[in-house]
C-alpha cells in the first residue's frame, strides 16, 4: 500500500534538504483536533473550518463527535444527514490537499454504541459465594449475582473448595494485598507482590479444588455429594462491565466494545468506521486515510468469551482451578498466587493488544488506512508498549502551560515506539488545555517553548486541541467551544491567520525532524509485567546521566535486536551502545536472549534476576533460570564485583551510567554550559532540552532553552 510506505518512510524526499527545510511538504504540517459539538455542524461551516485550516498552513485534521453540557443541535450522529455532511467533509478536504483522520466512535474514549449489545461489551469476572457443610448430599440453587448489567450473565465454572479458617461463620477472611489491581479490577503500574505470612489454614490446596461445573444444571440447581468438612460454593461467571463510550451524543453512547475480542471489534468498526468508508469510496486511503483510538480512560475488564482456553493456549497449564485467585483468596500458597495472577494480567494484556488495537490495525490496513493512536490511560490493563508497537503512527499528549499534564510521558513512548518500529510520524495531542487555559488565554508566543520541549521527547506531528467546529454560516464571535476544554486554536481566534507563521515554523522542525534516524546511546528495557507503562526520565533506574539520550522498549522489540560490531541494533532502524534492563524477575526467555547478546558483544547493565514471575514451566523456570543467571554473573554481585565480561560482551551491575558510559569512551552528545544558571523549564527539565537526527550523512540537532 502507497500510504502504509510513507508512513514507514525515513527516505529523503525530493530536492536538497535545504529546499525542503525552506518549502516543507504537507506531511510535516501540523493538524488539529476538529471537534464536531452535540449535532450542530452546517456544510457552510465545514467549508470555512477546512479552508481556514489550510489558508493558516495545516496538513490535516482528526474529525471527533462530542456532546459537552450543551443541548442537542439538529444533526444525529450517523444519520442520513450526518453522513452527508461527512461526505462532504471528506471531499473538501480532498479539494483543498487536507489529511482526514477519523475518530472511530463519538466521544473522546474508547470504541463503543448503542449496537455494541451485551454479547459484544466489556465483560468481567463475577460470582456468588455459598459456605456448606459436607459429609452429607448438597442440593441446593446457586443464586446470579444481583444487579446485573443488561441482563446479562454467563457462566464460567462452579468450584468447591475448604472454607479457609479465617472465613469460616462468614468472616471476610485474608485476601492478598491490592488483590483487585491484580485481578485486572483496577489498573495500579507499581503492583508489588504480597510477602505476609499466610496461615496455612487460609491457603487453600490446588488438589482441594473440585470442578462441579457438570453437576449444576442450567437453573442453578446443584447436586452433589459432599465429603466432610467446611465448604464454600463459587459460581464464578462473566457479566457486562457497564462501561460506555464518552462523551457522546445520546444517540452514539452505549456500551463499550469487548478490548479482548476481535469479533466486538469488527462488530464495531462495521457500525461506525465502515459506514464513512462506504459513503466515500475512492478517497478512502487518500483524503481520508487515518482512523483513530484516543488515549483510554474508560476502565477495567478482565474476561471475554473463551478466555480460559486462549489463557492455556498462551500460558500452557490448566486455568479453572485457579479462579478463587481473582477473589483474593490464596491458592496453593502467597508466591504461587502471585505468579498465577501475573499471568492471568499477562495474558489479558496481550488480548487487549493483540485483538482491539493489533486488529483495529489490521481493518485499517485491509482498507488503506493506517491507524493513529494515544496507546496510554487509565484504568485500562494494557502493556502501553506493547499497544504502541502494532499502531502506524503513535501518540502522545501534553497539556497547555502547566507542568505537562497527567499524560506528560507518553511522548517518549510514542517516539521510541516509531523509532524502534521504523514508523515516520509521532504525534502528539497538542496543548490540551483545561477551563483555565481554555479561556482565549493562549496564544503561540506562550506556548511556543513547551512545544520545543516536546520536539526534544522525539514529537513530530503537532495535532493541536483543539479546533471546534464553527457551525454558523455568519460569523459568530468568539463562536463554539469544546464546553471548558482545548487552547481555542479556531478560525474565530483574534490570532488564528497570523499564527501561519508559528505553524511554518513548526512544519520546517516537523520536516527534519520527520527525516533521518534517531541517536541515542542508551536503550532502556521497562520489563513485561502488565500494566505496564512509561516512567519519567527521572525515576527510570539508573537514571540516563546528561548529555546522554535513550529509547525505550517492548519485550517485542527486545526479542528482535541483535549486535553489530559492539552495538545492539534493530537492523535498518536503530543502534545503541549500552542495553539497561530492569530489576526483578523475568521470564526465561528474556534471560537467554541477553545471553544471546552478551555472546555476540553487547553491554548490559543489569541486577541480577533472582527467579521468574510466572507459572509457566514452574518451577523448572526458575531452576533453569538461577543456573543461566550463575553462568552469567559469576561473582559479579555488585559491591567487590560491579562488571564481568562475558564471551564478546560486558556485563555491569547497576551503578553510574555515567561512569560506564565514559569507560567505554562514549562523551555525552551534548553539554550545555551558562554563565547565568539552568532555571526548570515548564515541564521540570533542566531549562536546556535538545534531540539528534542523523539525516545521510548530516548530524541534526534541535536545541531549545
Amino acid at each position: 500500500m502507497a500510504l502504509a510506505g510513507i508512513v514507514k518512510s525515513c527516505v529523503f524526499a525530493s530536492g536538497s534538504l535545504e529546499q525542503q527545510f525552506q518549502n516543507p511538504p504537507n506531511s510535516a504540517k501540523p493538524h488539529t483536533w476538529w471537534h464536531w459539538m452535540n449535532g450542530y455542524v452546517s456544510a457552510e461551516g465545514i467549508t470555512k473550518d477546512l479552508e481556514a485550516m489550510q489558508r493558516a498552513g495545516l496538513g490535516g485534521f482528526q474529525a471527533f463527535q462530542i456532546e459537552r453540557l450543551m443541548d442537542k443541535g439538529p444533526v444525529k450522529y450517523l444519520s442520513k444527514k450526518w453522513r452527508e455532511l461527512m461526505t462532504h467533509t471528506i471531499k473538501e478536504a480532498d479539494r483543498l490537499g487536507l489529511e482526514v483522520c477519523y475518530h472511530q466512535t463519538a466521544g473522546w474514549s474508547s470504541s463503543g454504541g448503542p449496537w455494541i449489545t451485551p454479547e459484544y461489551a466489556m465483560q468481567e469476572v463475577v460470582w456468588t459465594e455459598q459456605q456448606v457443610q459436607g459429609a452429607r448430599m448438597v442440593e441446593m440453587t446457586l443464586p446470579r449475582p444481583e444487579k446485573l448489567r443488561d441482563n446479562y450473565f454467563q457462566d464460567i465454572a462452579v468450584l468447591a473448595f475448604p472454607t479457609p479458617e479465617s472465613e469460616r461463620g462468614g468472616k471476610a477472611g485474608f485476601r492478598v494485598d491490592n488483590w483487585k489491581s491484580k485481578a485486572g479490577y483496577k489498573r495500579d503500574n507499581q503492583i508489588k507482590p504480597d510477602t505476609r505470612q499466610v496461615n496455612a489454614g487460609d491457603q487453600i490446596d490446588l488438589e482441594s479444588i473440585i470442578d462441579l461445573s457438570r453437576q449444576m444444571n442450567g437453573k442453578g440447581q446443584l447436586k452433589w455429594s459432599a465429603p466432610a468438612g467446611h465448604w464454600t460454593i463459587v459460581r464464578f461467571g462473566h457479566a457486562v462491565c457497564g462501561l460506555k463510550n464518552r462523551p457522546a451524543p445520546a444517540e452514539g453512547r452505549g456500551n463499550e466494545c469487548d478490548k479482548m475480542s476481535k469479533a466486538a471489534a469488527e462488530w464495531h468498526w462495521k457500525h461506525t468506521v465502515q459506514k464513512v468508508i462506504d459513503d466515500v469510496g475512492p478517497l478512502t486511503g487518500k483524503a481520508f486515510n487515518n482512523v483513530l483510538i484516543d488515549s483510554y480512560e474508560t476502565g477495567q475488564q478482565n474476561w471475554t468469551k473463551g478466555f480460559d482456553q486462549e489463557f492455556v493456549k498462551r500460558m500452557g497449564y490448566a486455568f479453572i482451578k485457579h479462579l478463587p485467585a481473582v477473589t483474593g483468596r490464596v491458592v496453593q500458597n502467597l508466591d504461587y498466587t502471585e505468579r498465577f495472577l501475573w499471568d492471568f494480567r499477562r495474558v489479558i494484556a496481550d488480548m487487549w493488544t493483540d485483538n482491539y488495537f493489533g486488529h483495529f490495525a489490521k481493518m485499517c490496513h485491509e482498507n488503506g488506512l493506517v491507524l493513529s493512536c494515544e496507546p496510554y490511560g487509565a484504568p485500562g490493563n494494557m502493556d502501553d508498549f506493547a499497544v504502541a508497537d502494532v499502531v502506524d503512527i503513535p501518540m502522545g499528549e501534553w497539556w497547555a502551560r502547566s507542568s505537562g499534564g497527567p499524560f506528560k510521558t507518553s511522548s517518549k513512548l510514542a517516539s521510541s515506539s516509531a523509532h524502534t518500529n521504523g514508523n515516520r510520524f509521532v504525534g502528539a495531542e497538542a496543548f490540551t488545555a483545561g477551563r483555565m487555559e481554555a479561556a482565549f488565554v493562549n496564544h503561540p508566543y506562550a506556548l511556543k517553548v513547551q512545544g520545543d520541549y516536546f520536539f526534544c521527547q522525539g514529537i513530530n506531528r503537532f495535532i493541536f486541541h483543539t479546533f471546534a467546529h464553527q457551525p454558523w454560516a455568519d460569523d459568530v464571535l468568539p463562536g463554539m467551544t469544546m464546553a471548558v476544554w482545548g487552547f481555542q486554536n479556531h478560525r474565530n481566534n483574534t490570532w488564528y491567520e497570523q499564527g501561519k507563521a508559528w505553524n511554518e515554523y513548526l512544519a520546517r522542525s516537523q520536516y527534519l525532524l520527520q527525516e533521518g534516524t534517531f541517536q541515542a546511546d542508551l536503550c532502556y528495557y521497562p520489563g513485561e509485567s502488565a500494566p505496564q507503562t512509561v516512567s519519567a526520565r527521572s525515576k527510570l533506574k539508573p537514571i540516563p546521566p546528561a548529555g546522554y539520550d535513550y529509547d525505550l522498549i517492548s519485550r517485542n522489540t527486545l526479542m528482535k535486536m541483535t549486535v553489530k560490531d559492539g552495538r545492539i541494533v534493530l537492523p535498518g532502524l536503530m543502534e545503541y551502545r549500552v542495553l539497561v534492563m530492569p530489576e526483578g524477575p523475568v521470564r526465561l526467555e528474556v534471560l537467554r536472549k541477553v545471553e544471546q547478546l552478551l555472546s555476540a558483544g553487547a553491554h548490559v547493565v543489569w541486577k541480577k534476576p533472582e527467579g521468574t514471575p510466572s507459572l509457566q514451566d514452574y518451577p523448572n523456570a526458575d531452576r533453569l533460570l538461577k543456573q543461566g543467571a550463575d553462568l552469567l554473573w559469576r561473582d559479579c554481585d555488585g559491591e567487590r564485583v560491579k562488571k564481568i565480561a562475558y564471551e564478546e560482551g560486558m556485563l555491569y551491575w547497576p551503578d553510574s551510567l555515567a561512569e560506564i558510559l565514559l569507560s567505554m569512551g562514549i562523551l555525552p552528545d551534548v553539554e550545555f554550559r551558562s554563565v547565568q544558571g539552568i532555571a526548570p523549564n515548564l515541564v521540570g527539565g533542566n531549562g536546556y532540552e535538545w534531540i539528534h537526527r542523523k539525516i545521510g550523512t548530516a548530524d541534526v540537532y534541535l536545541i531549545c532553552n
